[in-house]
């Protein structure tokens, strides 16, 4: 399968998951771009999230999203880390759905607690009681990346294996399609 041929891949699922790094791997071994939503929207606009959220609110960003989705990447041959929030507001799993495969990455709590610690790039955690607001990020969005439907573990795993894993799912979801057509 070459590049332009390539069924896009999204990676969804909470901060932390390793969404960005898995996808940049699994991007580099399966011969396709990698694009991260979050920077692709700060390079269109010249502003950083956090800027965009600080400027013009969060629903602004949301809308950025929207766009990204809509207009703003190849229709193939990509595989894009998306924003833990990309697929939360209705209709948007459904988009990403009806463009190419989307897979969830997961992780505990703990372990993302963990890995956004020292995040400061992350405009819905610069509040005092991190771990209250990621809960309650949490407990908002389970649903939404529950119904992906295809979900990869990445707590305690080699990125090597998470990597491995996901590329065996997105390469058994383009079968299935290939199969409809």
């Amino acid at each position: 399968m070459t590049a332009p041929d390539f069924t896009n891949l999204y990676l969804v699922g909470f901060m932390g998951t390793g969404k960005t790094t898995v996808g940049r791997q699994a991007a580099g071994e399966l011969g396709a771009r990698f694009l991260d939503s979050d920077h692709e929207i700060e390079r269109a606009t010249g502003r950083t999230v956090a800027q965009i959220f600080a400027e013009d609110g969060e629903p602004a960003f949301r809308a950025l999203e929207r766009k990204f989705i809509v207009e703003e990447h190849p229709a193939s041959g990509c595989v894009v880390a998306c924003g833990g929030g990309l697929i939360v507001p209705d209709g948007r799993l459904e988009l990403l759905l009806a463009r190419g495969v989307v897979v969830c990455l997961h992780a505990s709590l703990p372990t993302i607690l963990r890995r956004t610690a020292r995040s400061a790039h992350r405009p819905l955690l610069q509040v005092e009681d991190r771990e209250a607001r990621l809960r309650e990020l949490y407990a908002k969005r389970e649903a939404v990346y529950r119904r992906v439907g295809l979900t990869v573990l990445t707590d305690g795993r080699p990125r090597r294996e998470v990597v491995a894993q996901v590329r065996r799912l997105y390469q058994r979801e383009v079968e299935a399609l290939a199969g409809k057509s």
